[in-house]
């Protein structure tokens, strides 16, 4: 992949100078590859990426929690089936479903209607999940995702009736896909970015895992630091945090970067 190092707000007080990481594919890598690397798709054609704090769920590591147990039987009588996206018809009802719910949800007309069929019509929804109510027929719930062989899932956006609050029906969502996708011995599952404490909830699972700049990590205490410290006037990047570096990582600049997953070849001179 080619790597392309996009500026944003600087803050030249602090020496601190961010850049936004795109990753283009070169012939030949296949999307998973850059999901694999910390990136995920900024473009509906998957031709280019962005790299960012992301959850997946090593779904060789999944068990069940409790928790999730609960969840899943708040749902019980809720169907949900796996929908080969040339198989799924994207009617009338279930577009003006869609962009009701994303106007509530997102802002009106933060998904234009343009975008939603867009999003339905390109390589990055390969699949529907769709959430159907056994007692009365009626669907309830779509979630968009991207599959790719027996590597990876994504759940992207999901779409649902909002007069199923009391019965967790997002929550429920996600933890069947997690529960429908771990025993067809898909390696990860990718859940969406990890930006504010009200993201955690993509962590409930067991072998979740999270990307914190140039690894996977599993210690969500790391995480949730990084949460607290992600705010307006922090006066340095988290790896120059000596707190940071003492608490993960030993104190060790060199571990975090024996530790990355990129690596690049400079040519010789």
């Amino acid at each position: 992949m080619k790597l392309v190092f996009s500026e944003h707000v600087s803050d030249y007080g602090n020496y601190i100078f961010p850049y936004a990481v795109w990753a283009f594919p070169e012939p030949g890598e296949k999307p998973r590859q850059l999901f694999d690397a910390g990136f995920l798709p900024s473009s509906r054609q998957l031709d280019r990426f962005y790299l960012c704090r992301q959850v997946r769920v090593d779904l060789t590591r999944f068990q069940p929690s409790s928790e999730n147990r609960r969840i899943l039987r708040k749902g019980e009588g809720i169907r949900v089936e796996l929908v080969p996206r040339e198989r799924f018809d994207y009617t009338p009802q279930r577009r003006a479903f869609c962009k009701g719910y994303a106007d509530i949800k997102f802002g009106k007309d933060t998904m234009s209607l343009e975008r939603l069929d867009n999003l339905f019509a390109s390589p990055l929804i390969t699949h529907l999940l769709v959430y159907t109510d056994t007692a009365t027929g009626g669907e309830i719930g779509l979630a968009m995702v991207y599959c790719e062989a027996r590597a990876l899932a994504f759940y992207y956006y999901a779409f649902y009736d909002l007069n199923y609050f009391q019965r967790n029906l997002g929550m429920f969502m996600m933890t069947s896909a997690v529960n429908l996708f771990a025993p067809r011995g898909i390696r990860h599952l990718y859940l969406g970015s990890c930006y504010s404490k009200n993201a955690l909830y993509k962590t409930q699972f067991a072998g979740a895992e999270f990307f914190n700049g140039f690894r996977w990590s599993a210690d969500l205490k790391e995480l949730k630091h990084l949460l607290e410290r992600d705010s307006p006037g922090a006066r340095q990047h988290a790896l120059e945090s000596e707190e940071f570096q003492r608490l993960f990582y030993h104190g060790d600049v060199s571990r975090m970067a024996g530790s990355s997953r990129f690596t690049v070849r400079l040519p010789k001179a």
